[in-house]
Formats: structure tokens, sequence, C-alpha cells
């Protein structure tokens, strides 16, 4: 079983809904869409909920991004 993090690539707040998309396996937006929908039918208590578990759930950690420049390619030289 895979741990929860909050994701750090896909993100739009806290980047719980994104974690939890990718230990799932499912589509965030979908997710999103879930979540908005339940924050009026429960009237609000799923956000409160939300930002208890996003203080809960560790953040992700380091994610090696092929594309980003690190610090040993400062100027060109690698």
């Amino acid at each position: 079983m895979n741990k929860l993090y909050r994701s750090s690539r896909n993100r739009m707040l806290t980047g719980l809904i994104g974690g939890i998309s990718e230990n799932l396996g499912l589509s965030t937006t979908l997710l999103r869409i879930i979540f908005f929908i339940s924050i009026f039918a429960t009237g609000g208590t799923s956000l409160l909920i939300y930002f208890i578990a996003a203080l809960v759930v560790p953040k992700e950690s380091y994610h090696a991004d092929p594309y980003a420049y690190g610090a040993d390619h400062v100027r060109g030289y690698k």
C-alpha cells in the first residue's frame, strides 16, 4: 500500500487532492469536482476536514524533475 503524501507536482492549493489522486490512480479533475460538490453538500464540513488533513498529511519528498535546472547546472556547466 502506498503512503499518502501531498503532491508537489499536481497541486492547486495544498496538493492534498493531487496526492490522493496519485495514490488512488484517479483523475485529479474528477476528485476536485467531487470535493467541490461535497463542500455544499456537507455545509462546509468537508472544507474543514480538508485543511486539517493538509496539516496532518506530509508533503511529498523531493521529486527530481528532469526538466528543471539544479545547482549543478548553473551557467550551463555540468
